[in-house]
């Protein structure tokens, strides 16, 4: 018998009130990867890829740590900065255009990955992919009046600690 939940998880994604719990959800989110070093989170007891994205912080130069749903597409995590249907995009996508290497905790395995913004038409093909995928997106793309960013994450060389 197939998991129900990812059939019930996109129903709920397509409904306004959840973007009102958003702060329980990632505080909530937040704690189970914490406790459960990567290995568990909402997303994934929902049946979803999730994983943990850390950043440089673009002004502090600091780790900055982020849960997200990702769209599996080959060896690479395609990540979207929906930020619930906010106006502003999440502060991880600033940070991933000042420095483009990051790490991703997937299933309790630490992956060093190179990002890239997608624009124009490979955007676009990607959009509809997302959307096929979650289609929530649509939702908070029109809560937030604006196209939201999406990102390739490809596996490359472990960072070196070394700030650009």
């Amino acid at each position: 018998m197939r998991n129900p939940l990812p059939v019930l998880a996109r129903a709920l994604g397509r409904r306004p009130w959840l973007m009102k719990l958003a702060s329980a959800i990632v505080w909530a989110d937040h704690r189970l990867y914490q406790v459960s070093r990567g290995r568990v989170s909402l997303v994934g007891i929902a049946g979803l890829p999730s994983l943990r994205l850390t950043t440089l912080g673009r002004r502090s130069g600091l780790p900055r740590d982020t849960n997200l749903l990702y769209f599996p597409r080959g060896s690479d995590y395609v990540v979207t900065g929906s930020n619930w249907g906010r106006e502003r995009d999440p502060a991880w996508t600033f940070n991933l255009r000042a420095h483009p290497e990051a790490t991703v905790l997937v299933r309790g395995r630490e992956v060093a990955v190179k990002a890239r913004e997608l624009k124009g038409p490979e955007r676009d093909a990607m959009w509809r992919a997302l959307l096929a995928f979650w289609p929530g997106y649509e939702m908070e793309r029109a809560e937030a009046g604006r196209e939201l960013p999406i990102f390739v994450l490809s596996p490359g060389d472990p960072p070196t600690g070394e700030q650009p």
